[in-house]
């Protein structure tokens, strides 16, 4: 989910924060009514701003109050090393909805890997935040250009790329796959 700590990195831009904010509440609160487990990610690592003693690795404010699993990754991506693989198998749960932050490389990587492990997956890039980005060759691309180029690599090939409203729709033909 979402780490205070981007809030202080050098490259947070608040602009898109209100959108995120209102959709990745949306998102949560949608599942929350259809009895769909909700599960928080950490990224932790043992030292500098996302070790827990730097105290930014908490919720954000806006998340509602949060009564499922809680797992820490120390990997980009959730699933492996963090424990949350073998949760999902004891669940039975085949099925993920993806959302949070960094875009292209938290949600993206663990879209990636959660389907070579053989799950279905939903990504659900409204309610996802990144930061423009500069590559090595000076060129700059905009939050919405890499949330884009996400959407590129992973459409058909790692996840299926929906809205929330699209996401919500489809849970009935979920519910008797």
């Amino acid at each position: 989910m979402s780490n205070n700590l981007f809030l202080q990195a050098p490259y947070f831009n608040a602009s898109d924060m209100p959108l995120y904010q209102a959709k990745q509440i949306a998102l949560i609160t949608a599942c929350q009514r259809q009895h769909i487990p909700v599960i928080r990610i950490f990224h932790v690592e043992k030292t500098g701003h996302f070790s827990k003693a730097s105290g930014w690795v908490k919720p954000m404010d806006f998340l509602p109050p949060h009564h499922g699993p809680v797992f820490e990754k120390t990997v980009h991506n959730a699933l492996l090393g963090s424990g949350l693989h073998e949760y999902l198998q004891q669940q039975g749960i085949e099925h993920l909805i993806i959302s949070g932050i960094r875009t292209e490389q938290c949600c993206e990587t663990t879209a990636r890997v959660g389907s070579d492990l053989g799950y279905s997956i939903d990504f659900v890039t409204e309610a996802t935040l990144t930061f423009a980005m500069q590559h090595a060759n000076g060129q700059s691309f905009s939050a919405d250009e890499v949330k884009t180029h996400t959407e590129l690599v992973l459409s058909g090939r790692f996840a299926r790329i929906c809205s929330i409203d699209q996401l919500v729709s489809s849970w009935p033909a979920l519910a008797h796959a």
